[in-house]
């Protein structure tokens, strides 16, 4: 089953910076789109940051000027910098590649229309 791997995933404290990577598994096409969820136990999964084709980007909210999600075409990876790291951005971060939904991006890039899905990765943030 063809797949995206995360990796950068661990411990910080508060304030500090991760920067998470989404690779595709041998044989994945080309990441042509993707998005960042999370989830912590007992909560539903929301959209954190999410790119389109043509590079339009967006964001929840709660980490709006502190995330900023790129893909790099030529390594086929998606990214996730996350700077001023909060006790609350704590969760299970998942990648997910290659958006099949409608064509306003801005209003259904946070859906879980995506053909590929990584395993995810646990971010912690100490305070």
């Amino acid at each position: 089953v063809r797949r995206l791997v995360e990796s950068g995933g661990g411990s910080v404290q508060a304030g500090g910076s991760l920067k998470l990577s989404c690779a595709g598994e041998g044989g994945t096409p080309t990441i042509n789109s993707g998005a960042w969820f999370r989830q912590v136990p007992g909560k539903e999964r929301e959209g954190v940051a999410a790119i389109d084709e043509s590079g339009i980007t967006i964001y929840a909210d709660s980490v709006e000027g502190r995330f900023t999600i790129t893909r790099d075409a030529a390594k086929n990876t998606l990214y996730l910098q996350m700077d001023a790291l909060y006790a609350e951005d704590s969760a299970l971060y998942t990648c997910a590649g290659n958006f099949y939904g409608a064509a306003d991006f801005r209003i259904y890039g946070f859906r879980p229309l995506y053909v590929y899905w990584g395993q995810g990765t646990q971010i912690t943030v100490s305070s």
